[in-house]
């Protein structure tokens, strides 16, 4: 602990803490925040936010891996062998509704990184809101192919549509799932800001969008692949 001496009594310098380095406000202002007080914990939360990054990027890799291998099957499964299947309707919305769905998640991670969290919540909100208006499209849209008289164990190409279709939608709930989690949070830590709330958030986000980015590859697979 750093010293001056007055007289015969160490006095500690001011803005310093016991246990080292200078200390923090904490949020408002009130009380010690970082590295203050027990010799830092910035490098705890660090390493805690690469964890999670980390762990959903495991996650994604693997799901990655399988709808490639998906593709993989449905590409070989040649053109002249397949039966062509009109695109629903439905698939044309629920795609513009996912990519709006990931343009609202971007803007409450951003607003929950500058500290707006009212204005994260009524992002995340919306996200959750078109997620479930994604799915029902997609419900919709299966309805179409039923009345193309297609069936998923009709023919190999309808049953892609719905295959692929049904997987992606699992997934997206689980990702709903989570959104759902990050609000409930986000409406107990109104404030201050929690740390463990703001990396949900991105790992969240990072989830959301690749959710986004397979749908929009398998739109387009099963529209040009025909």
């Amino acid at each position: 602990m750093a010293t001056r001496l007055t007289g015969t009594k160490a006095v500690p310098k001011k803005g310093t803490q016991a246990g080292g380095g200078p200390g923090f406000p904490g949020p408002n202002g009130k009380g010690p925040r970082g590295n203050g007080w027990k010799g830092g914990d910035e490098p705890k939360r660090r390493l805690s936010a690469a964890a999670y990054r980390i762990t959903i990027w495991v996650v994604l890799a693997a799901i990655l891996m399988m709808f490639a291998a998906l593709s993989g099957v449905y590409l070989l499964s040649g053109r002249d062998r397949l039966q062509k299947v009109g695109m629903p309707r439905m698939f044309f919305l629920s795609t513009a509704v996912i990519l709006a769905s990931s343009y609202s998640l971007e803007r409450a991670k951003r607003s929950l990184r500058l500290g707006r969290q009212l204005h994260s919540f009524r992002w995340a909100e919306t996200t959750l809101l078109l997620g479930g208006i994604f799915l029902a499209c997609q419900l919709l849209g299966w309805r179409e192919l039923r009345a193309q008289g297609l069936y998923f164990s009709g023919q190999p190409h309808s049953s892609f549509f719905y295959f692929f279709t049904g997987v992606h939608g699992v997934h997206l709930l689980g990702g709903i799932a989570a959104l759902v989690y990050l609000l409930t949070r986000m409406r107990q830590k109104l404030a201050p800001l929690s740390e463990k709330t703001e990396i949900t958030g991105q790992v969240v986000s990072i989830y959301w969008h690749t959710m986004d980015g397979v749908w929009l590859w398998l739109f387009l697979l099963l529209l040009i692949w025909k």
